[in-house]
């Protein structure tokens, strides 16, 4: 089971200077209206094709817009043995920076 985070506790990582990796799974016209900064923009697409971007050795936040591509995103890099959490709601909840 993939392990849920809040967007505020994303917020708050990146507001004590953590370092938090950050996958955005929405589609290039969602992310022109902003995104996380520091966030690595993959659609949900392309993620399978694009996994060698990724460093198996880290832990990914993954968001989307609603939260629904982004649990889909967790199960494909799950899979595939990455370590992700959920960003609950998506950036529809995100209250931070965005870039």
């Amino acid at each position: 089971m993939t392990k849920k985070i809040m967007p505020n506790e994303v917020a708050s990582r990146l507001q004590r200077g953590e370092q938090v990796h950050v996958i955005d799974v929405r589609e290039a016209g969602e992310v022109a209206l902003g995104k996380i900064p520091g966030a690595i923009h993959i659609p949900l697409a392309q993620l399978a094709l694009r996994k060698n971007e990724l460093d198996a050795s880290l832990t990914y936040v993954v968001t989307c817009q609603s939260g629904n591509r982004s649990k889909a995103a967790c199960g494909l890099l799950t899979a595939l043995g990455y370590q992700v959490e959920d960003m609950v709601g998506g950036m529809k909840q995100w209250q931070g920076e965005l870039v």
